[in-house]
């Protein structure tokens, strides 16, 4: 597709104004604490797959998703299990000791990715709020529309060509109401919520999702924790509502305590309404897809999570090693035991990422080949309030318990790409960006929709959508040929 990416390359400066202006309009954006809001740029040039290695990185997704909830699983049934509860907030730790083991199935997940020479390496699941779906389809569906009428493709065509390329809102809606049915003796629900705290960073993402929910028929509303009230059922401005989509991190009701809520996730299954995703933090925790790597080695792990050979093997294909990290043996990467990992990760700064077990946003990741480089120095001033070198930020890592201390990785070797940013005013500016691939799944449903992926990119390797990076349109090769077949045409 090297040809479609030259033409867009070309014609770039013709698309670039209505492609940054409409797809933020549509709800492209991060949202300020004091309701502002700021565009999440997106690039005009896409990342390009065949809609079979789509459909392969889904299914290696519910693989890997699956086994995470089962190790987590067994480690809060083991004699572990505090390892894992005392990286929790006191609220994820309550709830998670009241709920997990309900809490089995899981309507959506994100496993993010890098690809190395074409090869997807999982870096991590999501789990709690994997968002994003509404994301990914605003950016493909305003880059088809935008660049499809300027290639002067037939309109009334444009919806095949939309319905080809595929829908995470789409995928989501189904899996929510999958997930209904199964708690709900096969019922669908009359009324959906969306949870999420006011003004919250991915709001107009959750409105765009809103939207598309009404459009497939359901009668939906985005909610906040301080409306909802009800004795019996779920209940907002005199509003039952019977299906919650939560997208609400559980630590933020200790910031903004709301007890209601607090009670209604107590109950898994759902009681007063079916709420999606249960609290889950203990599935995203990385110390818990550490366990995932180090079961490779250790079969007791595997059999104690009940892994079967299908998940045995996605770990084995595509989770670099990964460890907690502390002192003491451990095998290494290349299966060779050493006596101290923190010394033999401390010796070799190239070849490691150190990332706070549980936290989000990338603000406690240490790549070891940054050393000496300003993000790197901002990052850990940041963590531990003075500049450390590899061995003494290791030193300090490896004691450290907030968020359940440190796991290590090691390090997938992307390299940067080019690619053309569009700026509201119209600009294109040539970046080079770190690449990640993120796919959906779920887990406990009967089956999986038809789950895709999105794509960010970032100047920095550690990349965050809210910390500054973009979304890059992810286009199907058969949707990107109908495009260059209609540039031809012209």
């Amino acid at each position: 597709m090297q040809e479609f990416i030259d033409v867009l390359r070309s014609q770039a400066r013709h698309i670039a104004p209505e492609l940054a202006q409409l797809a933020y309009k549509r709800g492209l954006a991060v949202t300020q604490q004091d309701g502002t809001t700021r565009p999440i740029p997106i690039t005009a040039t896409p990342v390009v797959l065949d809609a079979a290695e789509i459909r392969r990185r889904a299914e290696l997704s519910a693989r890997l998703a699956s086994a995470t909830v089962k190790m987590a699983r067994a480690i809060l049934g083991g004699d572990d299990a505090q390892e894992l509860l005392g990286a929790l907030s006191p609220l994820e730790r309550s709830l998670a000791e009241q709920t997990w083991r309900q809490s089995a199935r899981l309507t959506t997940t994100r496993v993010d990715y890098f690809v190395a020479d074409g090869k997807p390496w999982a870096l991590e699941v999501n789990a709690t709020i994997p968002a994003m779906q509404g994301y990914s389809d605003i950016a493909a569906r305003t880059f088809i529309e935008v660049v499809g009428r300027y290639f002067r493709y037939p309109e009334k065509a444009l919806g095949s060509l939309l319905a080809l390329n595929g829908s995470n809102s789409l995928a989501l809606y189904r899996a929510l109401l999958d997930g209904y049915a199964a708690e709900r003796n096969g019922k669908l629900p009359d009324t959906v919520a969306l949870l999420c705290r006011r003004n919250d960073a991915q709001i107009t993402e959750l409105r765009w999702l809103c939207e598309r929910f009404r459009e497939y028929g359901a009668d939906a509303d985005v909610v906040h924790p301080d409306e909802v009230s009800g004795d019996d059922a779920f209940v907002v401005r005199g509003k039952k509502y019977d299906l919650v989509y939560r997208h609400l991190f559980v630590r933020r009701l200790e910031e903004t305590p709301s007890p209601w809520v607090e009670d209604f996730l107590r109950v898994v299954p759902g009681k007063k309404a079916v709420f999606l995703n249960p609290p889950a933090s203990q599935v995203e925790v990385k110390a818990t897809f550490a366990r995932l790597s180090q079961a490779l080695s250790e079969p007791r792990l595997a059999e104690a999570a009940g892994l079967t050979p299908d998940e045995l093997e996605a770990v084995r294909a595509s989770v670099p090693w990964t460890r907690v990290f502390r002192p003491g043996p451990a095998l290494g990467p290349d299966g060779a035991r050493t006596e101290d990992l923190v010394a033999l990760v401390a010796a070799d700064p190239k070849r490691f990422v150190l990332k706070r077990s549980w936290d989000y946003g990338g603000k406690a990741v240490f790549l070891g080949r940054s050393v000496g480089t300003v993000p790197y120095t901002e990052r850990v001033k940041a963590a531990y309030g003075e500049p450390l070198g590899w061995p003494e930020l290791c030193a300090r890592a490896a004691a450290d318990p907030a968020g359940g201390g440190f796991v290590v990785q090691e390090i997938v070797d992307t390299k940067p790409e080019d690619h053309l940013v569009c700026e509201q005013n119209g600009t294109v500016l040539p970046s080079s960006f770190f690449v990640d691939y993120s796919a959906y799944a779920s887990v406990g449903l009967a089956r999986q929709p038809a789950w895709g992926g999105v794509c960010r990119g970032s100047m920095s390797e550690i990349v965050n959508i809210v910390g500054g990076g973009g979304v890059l349109p992810l286009i199907t090769t058969e949707v990107a040929s109908k495009l260059l077949l209609a540039w031809k045409a012209i």
